[in-house]
């Protein structure tokens, strides 16, 4: 590493902030600060989207998949788009009826404000967790830069700067700040995949492809695997994939806040669908990077390469194998989709903080100026804690991105099964949702905890919807008629 890559990197988080504040605007209300008035292009969107669920799992750690296995990961993005498709159809149109600022709103006027909260918290606690993965992530490579200067910052320190750095467009700008940065974020960790592809290809004297394809690293679908254990067979990656993806961008509120931006309901289906379609092109592009990889370090294991994680190949190989300037911009890169994912996420907490759970239970009249205040503050709450969530994980035998995942799963199916109960079971009433979602999560914080090597943590997604949806059921059978559902109040309208 050499100055010019620590001068790049600075100037990158620097351009950040100023970039997000210049782009914000003005905010002079709440729908303004988490909704940006309801007037951003959807194509910004869609990038926003892919960006916030990038994250840097998928640049250091996706390639790492393909290095130590093959590129099986792939077939989940089939599973995405047929859940995007879900979430258009399906979800989307729901929210737009009730103008809604939260994913969660619809629970509470289907179930009542007990689920709704309910689900916040949820929401909450998972996003914490999965993001904590997410930020420890990102401190990896730059952990790897800092060591080369001799400077041996922690990871807390790394991730506490990494979080100030995003707190402060995030606290001033709102979702228009998050949104527009994610977009730079996105062109900039991309063209980093891509120029560092051309870089390993240019120092091969074989056809990497061809090697892998040798070694069986290319097999694209996976019928053999057990779809049991086996987290990329192709019914587990493909359904669990699809319930992933329905319960990520219908029922969490990180990609559900981005949806609705857009000005109207045919402008979010296109930003979700084309989102999925991305995402397969950047799963293909990092899974490639792998593959060079494994070429040029010449099959060599993590041991051999002195690593102690394969999440440190591809950082290892930037700060060692790229040009000084050029590292820089590809480890900014990594901090981009790093600070994306914990953008959105500050943003979504604090609006479902004070919709799902302040407004719903406070009892005093807030004027706009106050609520708006009130926003930032719990902005900036948020970001304190991530930092302490960031410091959580310091290792782990696997890639990041599968933790990351198996994390997410932990509710994911129990939010997703609600939202479907109260579609489909109209007898359904809030207890019987509440205790149907206690008892998947339950299971699956089990499963996570205790038996992880038994069931793929693609399936996790998919169990939590049968518990829910099937208990739900089984409860609803002692009622009579079906619910009433609660007239539908939101923050939006209210006002």
């Amino acid at each position: 590493m050499q100055p010019l890559d620590l001068i790049v990197i600075i100037a990158y988080l620097v351009g950040s902030a100023w970039l997000g504040l210049k782009l914000s605007g003005k905010q002079s209300n709440v729908k303004d600060y988490f909704l940006g008035s309801r007037e951003l292009p959807w194509w910004a969107v869609c990038l926003s989207v892919v960006a916030t669920e990038t994250s840097a799992l998928t640049v250091i750690s996706v390639p790492a998949v393909a290095y130590l296995g093959n590129i099986t990961f792939i077939q989940v993005a089939i599973g995405y788009l047929i859940g995007r498709i879900v979430v258009a159809f399906v979800l989307l149109p729901r929210y737009y009826r009730g103008e809604m600022t939260t994913a969660y709103a619809y629970l509470g006027q289907r179930f009542g404000r007990g689920m709704q909260s309910t689900a916040s918290v949820a929401f909450i606690l998972t996003r914490l967790l999965a993001d904590g993965v997410r930020l420890f992530a990102a401190a990896i490579p730059v952990k790897v830069i800092l060591d080369s200067y001799g400077l041996n910052l922690n990871f807390f320190a790394i991730i506490a700067i990494l979080s100030l750095v995003t707190i402060a467009y995030t606290f001033f700008g709102g979702i228009k700040a998050v949104v527009w940065v994610d977009v730079a974020q996105m062109a900039l960790y991309v063209v980093g995949g891509i120029i560092a592809l051309i870089f390993i290809t240019g120092n091969l004297e074989v056809n990497f492809w061809s090697e892998a394809a040798d070694a069986g690293k290319t097999q694209f679908l996976d019928f053999a695997s057990s779809p049991i254990s086996a987290p990329y067979a192709f019914i587990t990656a493909v359904v669990g994939g699809a319930l992933l993806s329905t319960a990520s961008h219908g029922a969490d509120q990180i990609i559900v806040q981005r949806l609705l931006t857009t000005r109207t309901l045919r402008d979010a289906k296109k930003a979700v669908i084309g989102s999925a379609v991305i995402v397969f092109l950047q799963f293909a592009l990092f899974l490639t990077v792998g593959l060079a990889l494994w070429s040029y370090y010449e099959r060599k294991s993590v041991e051999e390469l002195g690593l102690e994680r394969g999440d440190q190949i591809f950082p290892t190989f930037i700060v060692e194998g790229l040009p000084s300037g050029l590292s820089g911009l590809l480890l900014a890169g990594i901090l981009a989709s790093a600070m994306s994912t914990l953008s959105s996420s500050l943003s979504a907490l604090a609006s479902s903080t004070m919709s799902d759970l302040y407004e719903k239970f406070s009892t005093r009249p807030l004027s706009e100026v106050r609520a708006l205040r009130l926003s930032r503050l719990f902005t900036l709450g948020w970001g304190v804690v991530f930092i302490g969530a960031g410091a959580l994980f310091t290792g782990t035998d696997n890639p990041v991105v599968e933790l990351g995942l198996s994390i997410a799963g932990l509710t994911y199916g129990g939010l997703l099964g609600a939202f479907f109960l109260g579609l489909w079971v109209p007898k359904a009433r809030q207890n019987d949702a509440i205790l149907g979602f206690a008892v998947a999560v339950a299971l699956m914080t089990y499963l996570f905890l205790f038996e992880r090597t038994l069931i793929g943590f693609t399936w996790y997604t998919a169990i939590g919807v049968v518990v829910t949806v099937g208990l739900g059921f089984l409860l609803s059978l002692r009622h009579r008629g079906a619910a009433t559902p609660a007239p539908i109040t939101t923050e939006v309208n209210a006002r």
